[in-house]
């Protein structure tokens, strides 16, 4: 199965590690929006090439994996790109993911590709395990905690405000919420409730940071729901104690059977490094569309429609036999 990944930030990187682990894959290039003689990529038989051309290298590529930040970057990028390779991508604007896919199916049908949407661990994992439990307890509600750790895509979302040279964003759980759920109370809890945003911010010399803050807090979808602090500080301090991108979380639900029995069901993640495990999710569902294709499956898929044997390396004898 032939790679290609569409930027080469964090989560373009956690891909070609994730490549080097896989062996049914091969990583043909990666596509920059950098001058391409300026990129060193760790897989020295893979080309580095200019995202301008990416449509020249359509028979090449099985599948491309695209690394864009949601803000911006995937909304135009996978339409455009699901006319002509089949695609994977990391959009994690819940709110917009009904949107995203409309726009993608629409492309993916007129480019007789298959294209997946919103691949990750949340949404992604967590998407699947909040599916499982409702259908095995209706009877019951589910939560979603995240963190401690650094949200790539807030921080993202925070670098693109004017002024802004570097910047990490935690998303912090609320214990005492926790708490609360895995009581079986079943509170009814407020998005303020369940997560605080803890921002550190590096920004030019004289920028306005009183207008920068306002921005943050305010800005809808990403802040304006949550308690948010803002902390300036210098890129030294952001290089010496904010280098790492960690993250995880929890989905928990707690449900009632027969007569009143209660049930609690918890999926948790403690990742070392965010955008590894992603992209290491990205790469195990870029063989499901690699399968889907040759079946001859077209249009926008997500998590929740793709079968688990596809996503393994596996022969379904082996997966019965080993994994059942």
């Amino acid at each position: 199965m032939k790679i290609g990944i569409y930027g080469y930030g964090n989560l373009g990187k956690g891909v070609e590690s994730a490549i080097g682990q896989n062996p049914d894959c091969e990583l043909f290039g990666v596509f920059t929006r950098r001058a391409p003689e300026s990129l060193k990529i760790n897989t020295p038989q893979a080309k580095v090439l200019p995202a301008q051309e990416v449509d020249k290298y359509v028979n090449d590529i099985d599948v491309l994996i695209i690394c864009g930040g949601s803000a911006t970057d995937l909304p135009e990028m996978t339409p455009r790109l699901a006319k002509s390779f089949n695609v994977v991508d990391s959009f994690d604007t819940h709110a917009d993911i009904p949107t995203h896919f409309d726009r993608v199916d629409k492309s993916a049908k007129e480019g007789n590709t298959v294209a997946l949407i919103s691949c990750g661990w949340d949404p992604g994992m967590f998407s699947l395990n909040r599916v499982y439990m409702d259908a095995i307890l209706p009877n019951g509600r589910d939560y979603t905690f995240w963190g401690k750790g650094v949200s790539q895509g807030h921080s993202d979302a925070i670098r693109r405000i004017k002024g802004v040279l570097d910047a990490r964003q935690y998303t912090c759980p609320v214990q005492s919420a926790i708490d609360r759920v895995k009581s079986g109370e079943c509170p009814d809890l407020t998005t303020r409730e369940k997560h605080t945003r803890l921002c550190y911010v590096v920004v030019e010399e004289g920028a306005d940071k009183e207008r920068i803050e306002k921005e943050i807090v305010t800005m809808p979808k990403y802040f304006a729901d949550y308690d948010t602090t803002v902390n300036f500080i210098s890129q030294e301090e952001l290089d010496r104690d904010h280098k790492g991108i960690p993250h995880g979380g929890t989905v928990i639900r707690t449900g009632k059977t027969g007569e009143g029995n209660n049930h609690v069901v918890e999926y948790r993640l403690t990742l070392d490094s965010n955008p590894e495990f992603t992209a290491s999710v990205l790469l195990a569902y870029a063989r499901a569309v690699y399968k889907m294709k040759k079946r001859g499956e077209v249009g926008c898929k997500t998590v929740l429609d793709i079968a688990p044997a596809d996503l393994s390396m596996k022969s379904p004898e082996e997966l019965r036999k080993h994994m059942l």
